[in-house]
């Protein structure tokens, strides 16, 4: 998976933004705020590909989670994602 073409995470009055650039995402009406840990995972993986257990693994490196939780929140995240059109396989 990889966060599609377009889409930039800034911050807005201190609030992790996703926002939309060109025209395939012209469509694109939603305003989506990340909380800190996605926005943590969205900077680690931009312009890359990413799986569920790189997640995984990056939440247990850097906030105090175990892994099947990490495992299970990274994986809810990659569909929550994919759902807003954010991210595509």
């Amino acid at each position: 998976m990889h966060i599609k073409k377009g889409f930039e995470l800034m911050d807005v009055c201190g609030e992790a933004v996703v926002v939309a650039h060109g025209k395939e995402n012209i469509d694109f009406s939603k305003v989506i705020s990340l909380n800190e840990s996605a926005a943590y995972l969205w900077h680690k993986v931009e312009g890359e590909e990413f799986d569920a257990p790189k997640l995984a693994h990056l939440l247990t490196e850097e906030y105090e989670v175990d892994e099947a939780t990490a495992l299970h929140d990274a994986e809810k995240m990659m569909n929550d994602w994919r759902e807003a059109g954010l991210a595509e396989d």
